[in-house]
């Protein structure tokens, strides 16, 4: 089986968040970038143990620049086999979904992997572009997968119970908490992922449709109130008055 995983860089979450240019630009300066979660723990750890039950291959994919190889060895270093990266800076979900998709168009993958979202964006877009442009079934938001010869059987949450969806090959799924537990690479994966194939391709024209107007940080928290257990009628006093949310 060919796996192709979607991977997307993130910025950790200790990084010191600021803007640029009249808070229209994220400002990169001294930010730490990871693997996003999602794609990582989920998606990249369920289609190597699939890969370790049944055979196959898996290859790992992101649209970004020649900063983004770091992340993309540790990607290698967790046990993909190979890597491609499209030399691009992705403006918006559609235009990483199309690159993507059209790089998946011509090598013939069987199943597709996401993570549910990137930690930094939280869109949950790409998945289903990917699966619209390749004319593939979507599952999205599914916590355990089983392959068994041409089908999936899939399991994601639903209203008050579980879901149970069969999907026939090729298809995209975007993994969700339960897909797979994390792996930490060890120094063996970390040698051979010097040497494992990172296949630069450049980017097909897409018309970009988001532009940023401008980022803002939430506001910040305001003071916390305490109240003793006897002062009921005050708690109620302030949820109606002041929070309004009674």
């Amino acid at each position: 089986m060919k796996i192709l995983v979607c991977i997307s860089k993130a910025p950790d979450t200790t990084s010191k968040i600021a803007f640029t240019d009249g808070n229209t630009k994220f400002d990169e300066n001294g930010v730490q970038y990871i693997v996003n979660p999602y794609d990582e723990w989920y998606a990249l750890v369920r289609a190597l143990e699939i890969k370790e039950t049944s055979g196959g291959q898996v290859t790992i994919i992101t649209v970004g620049s020649a900063a983004d190889e770091a992340i993309i060895r540790k990607a290698l270093a967790i046990g993909a086999d190979e890597a491609v990266r499209i030399d691009a800076d992705p403006k918006d979900a559609y235009y990483t979904a199309t690159q993507i998709a059209e790089y998946a168009k011509t090598n013939g993958f069987d199943l597709i992997l996401t993570g549910k979202e990137t930690i930094n964006y939280n869109g949950s877009q790409v998945a289903g572009m990917i699966a619209a442009s390749l004319d593939f079934p979507l599952v999205s938001l599914a916590s355990k997968l089983e392959v068994n010869g041409s089908t999936l059987t899939l399991e994601k949450e639903a209203t008050n119970g579980l879901q149970i969806v069969e999907v026939s090959l090729p298809a995209v799924v975007s993994c969700a908490k339960g897909m797979a537990e994390q792996r930490i690479p060890n120094m063996r994966g970390i040698m051979a992922a010097r040497t494992k194939p990172l296949t630069v391709i450049p980017a097909v024209a897409v018309e970009e449709m988001t532009s940023y107007v401008g980022y803002e940080m939430p506001a910040a928290k305001s003071a916390c109130k305490m109240l003793t257990a006897d002062q009921m009628d005050e708690l109620v006093s302030l949820l109606h008055n002041e929070a309004k949310v009674i």
